[in-house]
């Protein structure tokens, strides 16, 4: 676990609250001979400006190798209103809010405090949030003004410690100790734990590619080889510096928190699985068939089509024979998917898709009993399982009825999986990247197609750890744990292999020309 350094001008301003041993004085720190880094630092100077004293201490920290809180980017964003206006894109909706609530009482203008990401009004509490998130700096002083009946956000700047009065003091206090997670409270003796890694996940979402049991088996995994795996959600964005890693476990999407979200965390300097480079190349079945094709892995016959007229999309699939399927870039779990029978079906469907998307991909229609789902993370698979059809229907997932039904699975060991089907699996995600993958193969014959890459593949208690057990949650652990030691070490020694693999041991398996396969 990360130790904190909590920086202040003087000792003196740091009167009011709870006594710190991880309390520092800006010139301290900024003289101080250990520079191992691996420290996550709250800069609670007042002169963040340019070349000022805080902004040293940020500017140091980073180069330490310590996580710190505002970074230098971040108080460069708060320099200058472009850059600032830049950052805080999307919050439109958040003000529109208050213009719908039209919240009379708040006169014409508000300043407002953010601690942390909080503030003393509840009213204004998620802008708070959002403005943290955007631009985490641990004092913000923001004004609202309203103009022509609209509020709009006309002054951004950090907050002293020494202006805080009153309940903003205990309001700062609650807000950095939750921050924290109270580890500048605990005694050190009783810090278990090397790395701290964040598992995101939705508790509201349908179909969450991983169920309760296997989260907790995540969470275990992580606490025997030294890390604590603690869940987070979207809303705790503001949190991520306190990690060393993000582990996604919610479904993924480009223009969704999961991608903004790993980007940050990248950006942070933390280990990311699924990295934002994953999520960009997989969550696009446009992008994975044209790359699939150029790179010469079997895949479905298959093109594009362009959204035009009905008389023109004619053209474009003049000679093909049906059925065929037609598919959304951006589909999961079945969804954005049809079997089209006709030119005339095709026409209507592809009327629909279209409202979405400009490029829809049409494919060879291949009838299987089940699919192949072959887990692979850091080049190696990880399990082998097999997705039979929902009762009745042509796809694992059906969503026809009320609820959604799905077919059968079987898991089974990697030696028990057909050699084509394992080599296709490893030869299709060495295009992608070296993350979590799970690739879908149909079989048909002699003929195996890889039919897409997901970056956020299912791993669910009783089913993918059907045949490793608790070894499953382990190894991916375990490649967390190789590259946040790797990380920590390329602080110091630049030239370390950015993709580590664990140590040699249980978690090997042969390389794939050597692999056993029936």
């Amino acid at each position: 676990m990360c130790s904190l350094r909590i920086v202040v001008d003087r000792r003196d301003d740091w009167h009011p609250y709870y006594p710190s041993e991880d309390l520092i004085c800006a010139d301290d720190y900024l003289a101080q001979a250990d520079s191992s880094g691996g420290h996550q630092v709250i800069n609670l100077c007042s002169d963040l400006d340019y070349l000022g004293t805080g902004y040293y201490v940020s500017l140091l920290a980073q180069a330490r190798g310590d996580r710190v809180l505002p970074s230098v980017d971040t108080l460069n964003s708060l320099r200058r209103k472009a850059t600032t206006d830049m950052q805080l894109e999307g919050l439109v909706p958040v003000l529109e809010e208050l213009d719908r609530h039209a919240n009379a009482d708040l006169g014409d203008s508000v300043t407002l405090k953010v601690l942390f990401g909080d503030c003393q009004d509840p009213r204004l509490a998620r802008l708070a949030r959002k403005l943290f998130e955007r631009l985490p700096c641990p004092l913000l002083d923001a004004r609202l003004t309203r103009r022509e009946g609209r509020w709009r956000l006309t002054r951004l700047r950090p907050q002293r410690l020494s202006g805080l009065v009153g309940d903003d003091q205990d309001l700062f206090a609650r807000a950095l100790n939750r921050h924290s997670r109270q580890v500048w409270r605990t005694p050190r003796a009783k810090r278990r734990y090397r790395f701290d890694l964040a598992l995101l996940v939705n508790p509201e979402e349908r179909l969450p590619p991983s169920n309760k049991g296997a989260l907790k088996a995540f969470i275990r995994a992580g606490r025997r080889l030294g890390i604590d795996v603690s869940l987070i959600t979207h809303r705790d964005a503001g949190r991520l510096a306190e990690f060393d890693g993000l582990f996604i476990r919610e479904t993924t999407a480009l223009d969704h928190h999961t991608w903004r979200l790993a980007r940050r965390a990248e950006h942070e300097g933390l280990v990311v699985i699924d990295a934002p480079q994953d999520i960009l190349r997989c969550t696009n079945k446009v992008y994975l068939h044209e790359l699939l094709r150029t790179r010469g892995v079997a895949a479905p016959d298959g093109r594009l089509l362009k959204r035009a007229s009905g008389e023109q999309l004619r053209r474009q699939v003049a000679g093909l024979s049906y059925p065929r399927v037609l598919k959304v870039p951006d589909g999961a779990f079945s969804r954005g998917i049809v079997k089209v029978t006709s030119d005339e079906h095709l026409v209507e469907e592809a009327a629909r898709l279209f409202t979405s998307s400009d490029l829809l991909l049409l494919q060879e229609w291949l009838p299987t009993e089940f699919d192949w789902r072959i887990g692979v993370l850091d080049g190696r698979v990880l399990f082998a399982s097999r997705y039979f059809m929902a009762r009745g229907h042509w796809q694992i997932y059906d969503h026809s009825g009320k609820s959604v039904k799905s077919g059968g699975f079987t898991t089974h060991p990697v030696d028990a999986v057909p050699r084509a089907v394992v080599q296709a699996a490893l030869k299709a995600t060495r295009l992608i990247g070296h993350g979590l993958y799970g690739v879908d193969l149909k079989q048909i014959g002699e003929r195996v197609l890889v039919i897409e890459v997901n970056d956020n593949p299912n791993i669910d208690a009783g089913i993918e750890d059907a045949v490793l057990g608790a070894e499953l949650y382990d190894r991916v652990m375990a490649v967390f744990l190789a590259r946040m030691e790797a990380r920590r070490r390329t602080r110091t020694r630049p030239g370390e292999r950015q993709y580590p693999r664990p140590a040699a041991g249980a978690f090997d398996q042969p390389k794939e020309d050597d692999a056993k396969v029936g």
